[in-house]
């Protein structure tokens, strides 16, 4: 375990190098982006939708008292996506989407000698390879955890009123009421540090391929169970900080 981190660290070190040349990286990232992005908006969209209706419902059912307010549902709803689901959910599907990706594209470049090729020609291979993707995963991961926020609110709205569980004017009075803005910024707090241990973990696992192609698909399966115990975690530690 100390050898895999240590080696883990040094990765990092030669991924943090002053880059040869910024213009090929800012390409590449670019690149990134719109893959960890773009590419993912709708797989999260269409989760933080249903992720949101099924919470409204669930929150309805434990709350059948007359001396509850209805108001309380959206306030619940509301917490609970920002602080966690939201952020948690999202980081866990995409090490499941982007990060066995990753690590599928660097350890195939590692058993193909793709990578020995750029460091023979002098190219800084994890700089190149692995600080575009980092860079784009916390760029990208916390915009991504904002708009599942947003659509999984409006899931709880559509999912509340439609099966009558609330008025959508208790909903929307129950949102807006009580909203502590310091909760959005945990949220992206915790989207940073999930998009950096997505990327930095996938890239660790699959620099240090050895075999076949074998041994990377077992690579991109011990990415995404990494990944996510690594995300739980995390997740566990900055709510303690920050709550």
């Amino acid at each position: 375990m100390f050898t895999h981190f240590g080696r883990y660290i040094l990765l990092l070190k030669a991924v943090f190098k002053r880059p040869e040349k910024w213009k090929i990286y800012w390409t590449n990232i670019f690149n990134e982006m719109v893959y960890i992005g773009v590419d993912s908006l709708y797989l999260i969209g269409i989760i933080s939708v249903f992720v949101g209706a099924v919470m409204t419902l669930q929150i309805a059912f434990q709350l059948q008292s007359d001396l509850i307010p209805r108001t309380i549902i959206g306030s619940v709803n509301r917490d609970s996506t920002i602080l966690e689901l939201s952020p948690t959910i999202s980081a866990l599907v995409l090490a499941g989407k982007i990060g066995s990706s990753i690590a599928s594209e660097i350890g195939t470049m590692r058993v193909t000698e793709q990578i020995d090729a750029l460091e023979i020609m002098g190219i800084n291979a994890p700089g190149y390879l692995i600080l575009p993707k980092i860079v784009a995963g916390i760029t990208m991961i916390p915009l991504l955890v904002t708009i599942s926020i947003g659509l999984a609110i409006m899931g709880g709205y559509i999912g509340g009123t439609f099966s009558g569980a609330i008025s959508g004017a208790d909903y929307y009075r129950g949102i807006t009421e009580g909203f502590v803005p310091y909760t959005i910024a945990v949220a992206l707090v915790k989207a940073f540090f999930f998009g950096f241990i997505i990327t930095s973990v996938s890239s660790y696992q699959g620099f240090y391929v050895k075999g076949s192609a074998l041994d990377v698909g077992r690579a991109s399966t011990k990415t995404v169970v990494t990944s996510c115990i690594a995300i739980l975690a995390a997740d566990y530690v900055i709510t303690g900080l920050m709550l």
